[in-house]
């Protein structure tokens, strides 16, 4: 399939918050969830993933602890706050919504 930089761009935050809810933790398990959740179509660089968690983190959605890695080096984990919570509620109600409009102005039919 096509490059879909330009799309992930508008949801990554959306994602990360969903990687992160499904159990992923630190930068590159978020990275590969959204790989494998996305069966290989989407591919999260680093340059756009830490700036987006630094934001979520500054934002109150995400909090943050470094945490040892069996390798030895810490990791920062991320962990959704209650608000995060929310939020991704209610990004998941506002993608439903948006994606159907879409769908119905492009003629595209996703029963």
């Amino acid at each position: 399939m096509g490059n879909h930089g330009d799309l992930l761009r508008g949801a990554l935050e959306s994602l990360v918050l969903e990687a992160i809810d499904k159990g992923a933790t630190y930068g590159y398990a978020i990275a590969r969830s959204l790989e494998e959740l996305s069966q290989g179509e989407l591919v999260t660089k680093e340059g756009s993933l830490y700036p987006a968690l630094h934001r979520l983190e500054k934002q109150g959605l995400l909090k943050a602890r470094w945490q040892d890695s069996p390798q030895g080096r810490p990791r920062k984990h991320y962990q959704l706050t209650g608000l995060g919570r929310k939020h991704l509620a209610a990004q998941r109600d506002a993608w439903s919504r948006f994606s159907r409009v879409v769908n119905r102005i492009l003629g595209v039919d996703h029963a």
